[in-house]
């Protein structure tokens, strides 16, 4: 095991509950089948996108990756103005963007596409999930072999590379998965430095996940609702979590809603060095309160 690769105190055990409304059994099977169905239906629909316009592709990828989190019952919500879907967001002959946000669960990565397709940089072990790592593939993921510290020179050149032909890249700079209470991981550096060596602007976002008001009893007999202001740990996917026993969290916690902010976007050229630049995004993702823009919600 390399020495150096993150690690999250964050256990299934110990983070990854759920105090809210729950869904019977036949209705969160229901779902379960319903999103390993949209899942499907990318993967075999994935050899056609390269026949699509730039435009078009980015609206159809957008639009399934919506469909993807609402199929397993959560709802999405965007804060922020990710740009008009299928527009580019930028000119011909710019370098691309660099997206890092927050790791929390396998949902971020269609989370993060319903608002900014692009190439995902993931841990080499999601080529082997079922459905999902076949598909990471074929939309263009760089894999990185977290455990081989030799490796990342050549993988920031990649990320570099991409950057500068003008794909937007979307990382997890935390390295690791962390169950959404408390600050989170440290970011780390390694990627920025491909952000600067092309330029490239880095667009910070946080993810949260939040239950829905419950219902209690009061002594008068009267309902009355009590917010979860805490993020949800069903969807919390932590530690050696089982991707299967993470699903059924997922779509058995009624009510839970997936957030997605868009900061204020970062010049690769600002901050002195990649170290300055991944804390100042750090820093943003986790003082989001500051400076928020405009919302933008869908359900």
């Amino acid at each position: 095991m390399n020495p150096w690769l993150p690690t999250a105190p964050c256990t299934p055990r110990t983070c990854a509950g759920h105090e809210g409304r729950v869904r019977g059994r036949p209705a969160a099977a229901a779902l379960l089948l319903a999103g390993c169905a949209c899942i499907l239906a990318g993967a075999l629909g994935a050899p056609l996108l390269p026949l699509l316009g730039a435009a078009r592709r980015e609206r159809l990828i957008r639009r399934w990756a919506y469909g993807v989190v609402r199929a397993f019952g959560v709802r999405v919500r965007i804060v922020g103005t990710p740009g008009t879907p299928g527009a580019p967001d930028r000119t011909p002959g710019t370098p691309g963007t660099l997206v890092v946000a927050n790791h929390i669960s396998w949902l971020d990565i269609p989370l993060v596409a319903a608002v900014f397709p692009g190439r995902m940089l993931a841990k080499s072990e999601i080529r082997g999930w079922p459905l999902l790592g076949p598909l990471a593939a074929r939309g263009g993921t760089l894999f990185v072999e977290r455990d081989r510290l030799r490796a990342l020179p050549a993988t920031v050149r990649t990320i570099g590379a991409a950057l500068r032909g003008g794909s937007r890249v979307v990382v997890f700079p935390e390295g690791t998965t962390w169950c959404g209470r408390g600050p989170g991981g440290r970011f780390g550096p390694a990627v920025f430095q491909a952000a600067i060596d092309a330029h490239a602007t880095v667009v910070p976002v946080r993810i949260t996940y939040r239950t829905a008001p419950a219902e209690h009893t009061t002594p008068a007999g009267h309902n009355a609702t009590v917010e979860h202001t805490a993020p949800a740990g069903a969807a919390a996917f932590v530690g050696d979590d089982p991707l299967v026993a993470s699903l059924w969290r997922v779509v058995t916690a009624a009510g839970l809603t997936a957030e997605i902010r868009v900061l204020p976007p970062i010049p690769a050229d600002g901050p002195p060095d990649r170290r300055a630049l991944a804390r100042r995004a750090q820093t943003a993702v986790a003082n989001d309160s500051a400076n928020r823009p405009p919302e933008s919600v869908h359900h």
